[in-house]
């Protein structure tokens, strides 16, 4: 894209800010900038124009029906089998959404590559890939996986795990891919620069991880290897059961396109999405969005109706994901504190909110896929998410987790 284009397209979108300082930058200055303003994702003039509704005032709600832990044990057997003839014949691929980065942890670097060891050296990354190495040992072959990063954090992750050499795993079966970005704009819908020759972009939300497979090329080898179905799940849990074959048999023999993992809530304010169910169409409804009475209610048997709590580990039918890959799924609007440049010329991280980014999220793929399956799980032995370094779901928590189910720290 050259000067004069850049500023007929800006000059009509009304963004003439981005080249406030073009004249101040050399030429390989230049040349960044105008390959980002190129490269921008102008879909989020739709999101502003048109928010979507979130509040949920006209959805159907009701209680899911899904299997608790004794209906799966009663047929573990069964759904062992078809789950691990599925996985020999190369039908199960996984996809690690890993575009996140560990500041939270207080650490500049991809979340994944955050170090939970005490006595040893034992990296989040490293953890899940022994979880998935169980599988491979008891099918006897490799899971194809799928890696999302976020240009944030893509290359620190490539050479990651270069340089612990895949954690074992053969490098032919690990395959990389970008996070499509989405500009961060301020309360006017100006986006905003993050430095003279770089506009503020940042990861688009997990709900785009299959857009950006196929962006990425990446269809053409799921089908080349025969896959029909993939297992997504969050790099901040360190107790997932990756391409669990128990799990892939129950989500193939009841026929739907879609298995989500999910803990049974106890306590009715518990800060997880639920399944449910949107009239005939499965859903997933935020907790915030839960009113006191379907929180509170409960069955017969003493247990909340609004129960399926959801852990971010779901099995996705492939065709089904490729027909609705188009559709367009909420993109939600949220506030955030944006690293911006200042009118010294520096570049700082606000004290309050300065704009918005855009984000789409992987539970708003249920609705679209038009049927799930709600999948119990043992929380104490596939849930141990870590979001901070101390306190509820931290480093902390994930180990005394860890130590409890046999693993050395």
């Amino acid at each position: 894209m050259t000067y004069l284009q850049a500023k007929e397209l800006l000059e009509r979108k009304g963004q003439m800010q981005l080249l406030a300082y073009y004249d101040e930058l050399d030429e390989s200055g230049k040349a960044k900038l105008l390959a980002a303003i190129e490269n921008i994702n102008w879909d989020f003039e739709d999101a502003l124009a048109n928010p979507v509704d979130m509040s949920g005032k006209d959805r159907d709600i009701r209680p899911s029906p899904g299997l608790r832990v004794s209906a799966i044990e009663a047929k573990k057997a069964e759904y062992e089998a078809t789950g691990v003839a599925a996985i020999k014949a190369g039908k199960v691929a996984a996809v690690l959404l890993a575009g996140g980065m560990g500041t939270r942890l207080g650490v500049d670097g991809p979340k994944g590559a955050y170090d939970i060891g005490v006595t040893k050296p034992l990296y989040i990354f490293e953890q899940q890939m022994k979880n998935l190495l169980e599988v491979v040992e008891k099918c006897g072959v490799t899971v194809p996986l799928y890696i999302m990063t976020s240009d944030k954090n893509h290359e620190q992750t490539t050479s990651f795990w270069k340089e612990h050499n895949y954690f074992g795993y053969p490098e032919t079966e690990v395959k990389f891919f970008k996070q499509d970005m989405a500009p961060a704009v301020d309360y006017d819908g100006k986006i905003i620069l993050e430095t003279k020759d770089t506009p503020a972009l940042s990861p688009n939300g997990n709900g785009g991880w299959f857009a950006s497979m196929q962006r990425a090329g990446l269809c053409e080898d799921l089908h080349k290897r025969g896959v029909e179905w993939l297992n997504i799940y969050a790099v901040d849990n360190v107790l997932q059961r990756i391409a669990d074959p128990v799990f892939v048999g129950a989500t193939i023999l009841s026929g739907v396109n879609c298995g989500a993992k999910a803990i049974f809530k106890t306590e009715p304010h518990e800060k997880v999405g639920v399944l449910c169910m949107d009239g005939d169409q499965p859903d997933i409804i935020e907790y915030y969005e839960l009113t006191d009475e379907m929180a509170n209610q409960r069955d017969e048997n003493g247990d909340l109706v609004y129960s399926y709590g959801v852990i971010m580990n779901y099995l996705f039918r492939l065709t089904k994901l490729e027909e609705i890959v188009d559709k367009k799924i909420p993109v939600h609007i949220v506030e955030k504190k944006i690293e911006c440049l200042c009118a010294d010329g520096v570049t700082r991280k606000p004290e309050k909110e300065n704009g918005k980014k855009f984000e789409a999220l992987a539970v708003d793929l249920i609705k679209l896929m038009g049927s799930v399956l709600p999948y119990e799980v043992v929380r104490e032995k596939e849930f141990a998410p870590i979001k901070n370094k101390t306190g509820v779901d931290s480093v902390e928590s994930a180990r005394e987790l860890l130590k409890l189910n046999g693993v050395t720290l």
